[in-house]
This record gives structure tokens, C-alpha cells and sequence, in this order.
């Protein structure tokens, strides 16, 4: 049985007894859960209904009692007419549905926004991005409180208060959903949000909260959820995904994670500085199985000397919920292992949030686990119906959504059209050391026939990594050996991510290695080894001073 809630304006009451009345009636329609009118003077009434019960039906029984029903009230308590007409009508309420609506309000657009399921904002700030890297740099700092990089200053025995640091976590996504998001767009007379699930019913048409609204423009911004594996038992098992996790008030005493790329390696490394046994299943041979050998095996080698186990090769057979403990059986490359925790934590990948839209009487077709195709416009299969963000599957970060859902409106909307452009990505994996890449690896140039080569800088050979006592990892640089123009970078250092768009601008406007190793870099700052590893392609820099030109 699906639940939703629908909010309205009731014109004509006149006294308390007028609430009694109105309410009486609804009250009679089968499916009707519950009535709240705030006031008579007011009007605003919301009601509880569960799917099947129409708007016809609601609207029937408030004139019985003598009174009409006027407008709707949206999310943010905007009033709007029934029969408004809107230009775009966006599903989903994340970054991609946000971009989206702003560039349609900037272009003069009447935009309907329709939100289910996470509240607005969407993944990254409620259960992504925002949570997850504040509760990273939390486990850091109590990390390196303990674990200090000098000889000089004693290992620390400081405690943590579990609890408080989720708070602490709440208070953040609750500011930032509100300030990004809700007063962004709450005061923009072109933007009405509204709750409920959408559905497509035509190619102009979208049924929600058992009405029709039509507009020229669709666009299908509806994100992604956690990709749950077929595993005997799982289903039964209690347990967490990233919605779920970082609402835990209790540290896991022993976690385990299922998968072995960004989201497994971030929460695996978090939570066992907080303080949590972590062992990590992981069905290929190696972690991040994307990217080369040399990424893989540092990050293992560096995580697994924090503590956190990481098994790979590994097949799950069946998952049991025993008293306190999830227990596991697995073989490792045929050897059979029984693992038991306290906490299941999945990590397995992304499914398109597809399930119910109508996809399939449009003809729009959908791909790998649920994702929606979209063509070089961010079109699907119906001209007039966009997709963007996380539901295409496409680059599943927050700006690549909020760069395809302004592409969808200027494409929708003007004569001015663009094709979708994702050659110069950079992208980052907040481990410590982090992972950040941009451009092509060494498999993908080798794949497009170019004559590359590499550089490869250990941070051993970066002043600023010596100062600070922290020379884990490398920056690696590919360029086109004839045109001596980046190609790609792959970065594992810590703080490296702040190292890649100075390599992200060489690579879009074909800045070459020598016009980089004649730029200024400051002495010890981490941007130093950009310029030592352009050298690197030509000298080698172990041979060279500090002050190498």
C-alpha cells in the first residue's frame, strides 16, 4: 500500500463547526487516512490518502459539505491554481532537478518540480556526499590526533562521543538542504515543488497525487538508489546503505562491507578510525578493479595498515541474521570462510530510480540496472522527455548532475543546443590518500592508439610531503609523446584532489609539459609536484635541487 499526502485550500468555512463538516465527509471516502485543516479562516487542509483515491473523489466531498476546494499548496506552502499551466515539469528534487529549474526560471519558465522519496536536495546532501565527507574529515582528525606524523609529539588517547559527531552531522545536511536548497528556490515565483510520485502517463503528461499535469517539457531527474545483490538472506538481514548508515547512533563494533570501490573504500576507512572492526568483500580481484594495479594495491597496502581487512576474490553464498550478529559465509578464491559482525553495510553499486515512472508505455528504454538511455542532448527515446543526473547512469557525481540538468533546459529551451561534453572529468575518492583522476589511464590511451608516455612522481619527492612527514602515494602524469599535450592524470596523495585542476585546464586547452615546468609553483606547497612530474618526463628528479627549473 503506498501512502502520500495532499495539500489543499478550502474556501467558504466560516467556523470551527465548518472544519467538523468537511472533515466528516472526507473522512467517509475509503482510502482517506487522516484530515488536518489548520484552521477555518486559513483553510489549509492536508490530508493522508493512499493510492486510488482521486482528486475527483476529494473535491466531490468537500462541495457536499458545502465548500470548494481552490488551490493546492505546495512543499514550500506556495499557493497555485489547478489549472496553472507550467512550461517544464521536473521529477526528482536533487541536483540535477535544482539546476534544472533554476536555468528554466532564468529563461522566464513556469517549472513544476516533483519530489518523492529523499527530501529535497536529493542524494548528496541528505545521504551522500555531504554526510559522508563530514564524518570523514571527523575520523580523520580523531585519526591524526592519535596517530601523529612527529616523532616530537606523543601518540594521543583521545575518545570519541559517537552520538554527538552524528548530530553534529544532522545539523550540517539540515543547514545546507536549507540554505541551498529550499531558500534558493522557496521565494521564485516560477518554481512550484510539489510531493508525491510522479508518473508518466503521456508524453506531455505526469500523474501525481491523483492528478494530471501537462507541460511541453519533461525532464526525468529521478537519481539513484543502492543496487541490492541477489544474496541468499540479505534480504532478511537488517542491513544498512548509505541512507541508513549515517543515521547509526552507536559505532559498529565490527563492520563488514560488501563492495570494494568509492563508497566500500570511504566508509570502510572511516569507520574503522572511528573505531570499528572493518572487513571488506570484495568480488573481484583487486579493489577499484577500474583503475590500474598501481592505484589498487598502494590503496589496499595503505588501508590494510590502518587495520581495515580487505578480502577479494570473494563469493557470498548466504547471509544470516543470528541474535546480535550478521553472519557470512564465503569462499576466498575456493577456500571457504565464515565471517560474523555486527553491522552489514552493502556497497555494491547504483540502480536507476526507474521503478513505477511509466517508462515502458512511452517506449523509453532504460539500460543496465534500470538507468534511462539519453542521446547526446540528454534526450530519451521521446524528443520532449529529458533525462539527467544520476538516473542515466552517466557519471554519477553531484556537478555532472547539475551540468546534465541545465543542459537538458538549454537544449529544451533555446535554439542554442549543446552536446553533452564529459572529456575533461575530473573526479576524486575521499580515502586518505585520496584517489583523484582526470582524462585518460594508460589502458584507455594504449585503447585509443596514442603514442603516451608517464610520468610517475612518488610524493616522497615533494618538499611539502617531507615537511609534513606524509609522503604516501604519487601523482602520475600521461601525455601525448608527439604533441607533448596531457592526456590524463591519476593521483594518489593526501589532499591530492586539490591538485587537479591546474592538470584539468592543461588537458581542455593543450597546455604542454614544458609550458607547465616554466609556471611559478610556490616552494612547498603540494602544486609542486605538478610541475615536478611535468619535469619528470625529461629529467629524472631525484638528480635535481629544491630549486629545479
Amino acid at each position: 500500500m503506498n501512502i502520500k499526502t495532499t495539500n489543499l485550500k478550502i474556501e467558504g468555512m466560516h467556523c470551527a463547526g465548518c472544519i467538523e463538516d468537511v472533515s466528516g465527509e472526507l473522512r467517509k471516502i475509503s482510502g482517506i487516512i487522516d484530515v488536518s485543516i489548520d484552521s477555518w479562516k486559513k483553510g489549509n487542509a492536508k490530508l493522508t490518502v493512499e493510492d486510488g483515491v482521486s482528486r475527483a473523489d476529494i473535491e466531490k466531498a468537500i462541495k457536499k459539505a458545502g465548500y470548494r476546494v481552490s488551490r493546492q499548496i505546495s512543499e514550500f506552502g506556495k499557493e497555485f491554481d489547478f489549472a496553472e499551466q507550467f512550461d517544464l515539469i521536473i521529477t526528482g528534487g536533487g541536483s540535477a532537478a535544482f539546476s534544472a529549474a533554476i536555468k528554466a526560471s532564468e529563461l522566464g519558465k513556469k517549472i513544476l518540480m516533483i519530489n518523492d522519496g529523499l527530501p529535497i536536495g536529493g542524494t548528496c546532501v541528505n545521504v551522500g556526499c555531504v554526510p559522508s565527507k563530514t564524518l570523514i574529515r571527523t575520523a580523520e582528525a580523531f585519526h591524526n590526533s592519535n596517530h601523529p606524523n612527529f616523532f616530537g609529539i606523543k601518540h594521543g588517547k583521545n575518545r570519541i562521543n559517537f552520538k554527538e559527531i552524528i548530530n553534529q552531522k544532522r545539523e550540517l545536511v539540515s543547514d545546507l538542504r536549507q540554505k541551498k536548497y529550499v531558500d534558493v528556490i522557496s521565494d521564485d515565483p516560477n518554481i512550484t515543488v510539489l510531493k508525491g510520485h510522479a508518473k508518466l502517463t503521456g508524453k506531455n503528461m505526469i500523474e501525481v497525487n491523483g492528478e494530471t499535469r501537462t507541460a511541453d517539457t519533461i525532464l526525468i531527474a529521478a537519481g539513484s538508489s543502492t543496487f541490492i545483490p541477489d544474496i541468499h538472506g540479505l534480504k532478511d538481514s537488517g542491513y544498512y546503505i548509505n541512507d541508513t548508515l549515517y543515521e547509526l547512533e552507536e559505532l559498529p563494533k565490527h563492520l563488514i562491507i560488501i563492495g570494494g570501490r568509492y563508497i566500500a573504500l570511504e566508509n570502510a576507512q572511516l569507520f574503522a578510525r572511528l573505531g570499528s572492526r572493518v572487513t571488506v568483500l570484495q568480488r573481484s580481484v583487486r579493489i577499484l578493479p577500474t583503475e590500474m594495479p598501481d592505484i589498487s594495491e598502494d590503496l589496499s597496502n595503505y588501508l590494510r595498515e590502518e587495520g581495515v581487512d580487505i578480502k577479494t576474490g570473494v563469493k557470498i553464498h548466504s547471509v544470516l541474521k543470528q541474535d546480535d550478529k550478521i553472519v557470512l559465509k564465503i569462499s576466498v578464491k575456493d577456500n571457504d570462510e565464515i565471517i560474523e559482525g555486527t553491522h552489514l553495510f552493502i556497497a555494491t553499486g547504483r540502480k536507476g530510480n526507474t521503478k513505477n515512472l511509466g517508462l515502458e508505455k512511452l517506449g523509453i528504454e532504460t539500460h543496465g540496472n534500470g538507468f534511462i538511455k539519453t542521446d547526446e542532448y540528454q534526450r530519451t527515446a521521446v524528443p520532449n522527455i529529458y533525462a539527467a543526473g544520476d538516473v542515466t547512469g552517466e557519471h554519477l557525481f553531484v556537478y555532472t548532475a547539475a551540468y546534465a540538468g541545465a543542459l537538458s533546459v538549454k537544449n529544451a529551451f533555446t535554439e542554442n543546443k549543446s552536446e553533452k561534453d564529459y572529456a575533461v572529468l575530473p573526479w576524486v575518492i575521499f580515502t586518505d590518500p585520496q584517489v583523484a583522476g582526470v582524462g585518460m589511464d594508460e589502458n584507455q590511451a594504449d585503447a585509443a592508439g596514442i603514442d603516451y608516455d608517464v610520468s610517475f612522481l612518488p610524493i616522497e619527492n615533494i618538499p611539502r610531503a617531507l615537511a609534513a612527514r606524509n609522503t604516501k602515494g604519487f601523482i602520475k602524469l600521461i601525455r601525448n609523446r608527439k604533441t607533448d599535450k596531457l592526456i590524463g592524470a591519476r593521483i594518489l596523495a593526501s589532499e591530492g584532489s586539490e591538485l587537479l585542476m591546474e592538470i584539468s585546464f592543461a588537458i581542455k586547452y593543450g597546455i604542454t609539459t614544458e609550458e607547465i615546468k616554466k609556471m611559478f609553483h610556490p616552494y612547498l606547497t603540494l602544486s609542486e609536484g605538478v610541475k615536478l612530474a611535468a619535469i619528470g618526463f625529461s629529467k629524472d628528479v631525484n638528480k635535481l635541487s629544491c630549486c629545479a627549473v
